[in-house]
Protein backbone atom coordinates (compact mmCIF):
# COMPACT_ATOMS: atom_id res chain seq x y z
CA UNK A 1 0.00 0.00 0.00
CA UNK A 2 2.92 2.66 0.67
CA UNK A 3 4.42 1.45 -2.47
CA UNK A 4 1.16 2.62 -4.43
CA UNK A 5 0.95 5.86 -2.34
CA UNK A 6 4.65 6.63 -3.05
CA UNK A 7 3.98 5.90 -7.18
CA UNK A 8 0.76 7.70 -7.08
CA UNK A 9 2.98 11.03 -5.10
CA UNK A 10 5.56 10.98 -7.75
CA UNK A 11 3.65 10.45 -10.52
CA UNK A 12 1.89 13.76 -9.39
CA UNK A 13 4.91 15.36 -8.52
CA UNK A 14 6.31 14.93 -11.91
CA UNK A 15 3.16 15.92 -13.54
CA UNK A 16 3.07 19.18 -11.38
CA UNK A 17 5.96 19.76 -12.69
CA UNK A 18 5.79 19.24 -16.46
CA UNK A 19 2.78 21.46 -16.18
CA UNK A 20 4.85 23.85 -14.61
CA UNK A 21 7.45 23.79 -17.11
CA UNK A 22 5.01 23.83 -20.35
CA UNK A 23 3.42 27.48 -18.70
CA UNK A 24 4.28 30.02 -21.20
CA UNK A 25 4.51 34.02 -20.72
CA UNK A 26 1.62 36.32 -21.26
CA UNK A 27 3.44 39.09 -20.15
CA UNK A 28 2.44 42.48 -18.06
CA UNK A 29 -0.22 43.47 -20.35
CA UNK A 30 -2.32 40.60 -19.94
CA UNK A 31 -1.57 40.82 -16.14
CA UNK A 32 -2.08 44.20 -16.29
CA UNK A 33 -5.84 43.63 -17.57
CA UNK A 34 -6.98 42.55 -14.27
CA UNK A 35 -4.25 44.11 -12.29
CA UNK A 36 -5.04 47.77 -12.43
CA UNK A 37 -6.99 50.24 -10.96
CA UNK A 38 -7.74 51.49 -7.10
CA UNK A 39 -9.82 47.91 -6.88
CA UNK A 40 -7.35 46.02 -7.03
CA UNK A 41 -4.16 48.07 -5.37
CA UNK A 42 -3.18 49.59 -8.29
CA UNK A 43 -1.11 46.74 -8.85
CA UNK A 44 0.02 47.70 -12.12
CA UNK A 45 0.11 51.43 -11.66
CA UNK A 46 2.68 50.66 -8.69
CA UNK A 47 4.75 48.27 -11.11
CA UNK A 48 4.74 50.49 -14.12
CA UNK A 49 6.32 53.41 -11.83
CA UNK A 50 8.74 50.78 -10.39
CA UNK A 51 12.30 50.78 -11.26
CA UNK A 52 11.74 46.72 -11.76
CA UNK A 53 9.69 47.71 -15.30
CA UNK A 54 13.32 49.68 -16.54
CA UNK A 55 15.08 47.28 -15.91
CA UNK A 56 15.51 45.62 -19.37
CA UNK A 57 16.34 49.20 -20.54
CA UNK A 58 19.14 49.84 -17.77
CA UNK A 59 20.94 47.12 -19.79
CA UNK A 60 20.61 49.09 -23.16
CA UNK A 61 22.37 52.40 -21.39
CA UNK A 62 26.17 53.70 -21.33
CA UNK A 63 26.69 52.76 -17.74
CA UNK A 64 25.63 48.94 -18.42
CA UNK A 65 27.87 48.61 -21.56
CA UNK A 66 30.88 50.05 -19.26
CA UNK A 67 29.98 47.03 -16.64
CA UNK A 68 29.41 44.43 -19.49
CA UNK A 69 29.76 45.07 -22.92
CA UNK A 70 26.42 43.78 -25.01
CA UNK A 71 24.59 43.61 -21.53
CA UNK A 72 21.38 43.83 -23.25
CA UNK A 73 22.26 40.32 -25.11
CA UNK A 74 24.24 38.71 -22.15
CA UNK A 75 22.46 35.88 -20.39
CA UNK A 76 23.85 36.55 -17.01
CA UNK A 77 22.49 40.13 -17.20
CA UNK A 78 18.92 39.09 -18.64
CA UNK A 79 18.69 36.42 -16.05
CA UNK A 80 18.01 38.98 -13.72
CA UNK A 81 16.75 42.06 -16.11
CA UNK A 82 13.87 40.56 -18.01
CA UNK A 83 12.08 37.94 -19.06
CA UNK A 84 13.55 35.95 -22.54
CA UNK A 85 11.33 33.34 -23.04
CA UNK A 86 11.19 33.61 -26.82
CA UNK A 87 11.79 35.40 -29.61
CA UNK A 88 8.40 36.37 -30.16
CA UNK A 89 8.27 37.68 -26.39
CA UNK A 90 9.37 41.33 -26.09
CA UNK A 91 11.97 41.71 -23.23
CA UNK A 92 9.80 43.95 -20.52
CA UNK A 93 12.23 44.17 -17.57
CA UNK A 94 11.20 42.53 -14.68
CA UNK A 95 8.02 42.36 -14.81
CA UNK A 96 4.71 39.92 -13.13
CA UNK A 97 5.86 36.69 -14.56
CA UNK A 98 9.45 36.77 -13.17
CA UNK A 99 8.42 36.57 -9.57
CA UNK A 100 4.75 35.02 -9.79
CA UNK A 101 5.43 32.27 -12.70
CA UNK A 102 4.96 32.23 -16.03
CA UNK A 103 0.81 33.17 -16.64
CA UNK A 104 -0.69 30.87 -19.50
CA UNK A 105 -2.09 28.54 -16.87
CA UNK A 106 -3.02 30.59 -14.21
CA UNK A 107 -4.34 33.52 -16.16
CA UNK A 108 -8.07 32.60 -16.83
CA UNK A 109 -8.30 31.41 -13.17
CA UNK A 110 -6.86 34.12 -10.80
CA UNK A 111 -10.32 34.89 -9.14
CA UNK A 112 -10.00 30.73 -7.12
CA UNK A 113 -6.60 31.40 -5.53
CA UNK A 114 -6.02 27.74 -4.82
CA UNK A 115 -6.42 26.71 -8.46
CA UNK A 116 -4.35 29.51 -9.72
CA UNK A 117 -0.89 28.21 -7.51
CA UNK A 118 -2.21 24.66 -8.76
CA UNK A 119 -1.39 25.83 -12.13
CA UNK A 120 1.56 27.61 -11.27
CA UNK A 121 1.21 30.82 -9.81
CA UNK A 122 3.50 31.79 -7.42
CA UNK A 123 2.08 32.20 -3.83
CA UNK A 124 3.94 34.50 -1.51
CA UNK A 125 2.27 33.97 1.61
CA UNK A 126 5.09 35.79 4.22
CA UNK A 127 7.72 38.18 3.93
CA UNK A 128 10.65 35.54 4.10
CA UNK A 129 9.17 34.16 0.96
CA UNK A 130 9.31 37.03 -0.92
CA UNK A 131 12.94 38.06 0.37
CA UNK A 132 14.53 34.61 -0.67
CA UNK A 133 12.76 35.51 -4.15
CA UNK A 134 14.41 39.06 -4.19
CA UNK A 135 17.53 37.88 -3.15
CA UNK A 136 17.72 35.42 -6.52
CA UNK A 137 18.88 38.79 -7.95
CA UNK A 138 19.25 41.05 -6.03
CA UNK A 139 22.44 39.61 -4.53
CA UNK A 140 26.75 39.60 -4.61
CA UNK A 141 26.66 38.46 -8.24
CA UNK A 142 25.39 41.47 -9.60
CA UNK A 143 28.02 44.00 -10.41
CA UNK A 144 26.35 46.52 -9.00
CA UNK A 145 25.29 45.04 -5.68
CA UNK A 146 25.70 47.66 -2.63
CA UNK A 147 23.78 45.04 -0.40
CA UNK A 148 19.92 44.52 -0.25
CA UNK A 149 17.95 46.30 2.54
CA UNK A 150 15.19 44.13 2.32
CA UNK A 151 11.91 46.05 4.06
CA UNK A 152 13.43 49.62 2.79
CA UNK A 153 13.33 47.72 -1.28
CA UNK A 154 10.03 45.89 -0.45
CA UNK A 155 8.00 49.02 0.70
CA UNK A 156 8.82 50.53 -3.02
CA UNK A 157 7.54 47.84 -4.82
CA UNK A 158 5.02 46.10 -2.70
CA UNK A 159 1.56 45.21 -4.22
CA UNK A 160 -0.52 43.19 -2.51
CA UNK A 161 -3.87 42.44 -3.20
CA UNK A 162 -6.78 44.30 -1.08
CA UNK A 163 -8.62 41.89 1.18
CA UNK A 164 -12.27 41.41 0.30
Amino acid sequence: MKKIFSLLFAGLFILSFSVFAQNKYVGSKMCGMCHKGEKKGSQLEIWQKSQHAKAFETLKSAEAEKIKKGASEATECLECHAITADAKFTPEGVSCEMCHGAGSAYKSIMKDKAKAVAAGLVDFKDNATIEKTCKKCHNEKSPTHKGFKFEEMWAKIKHPAPKG
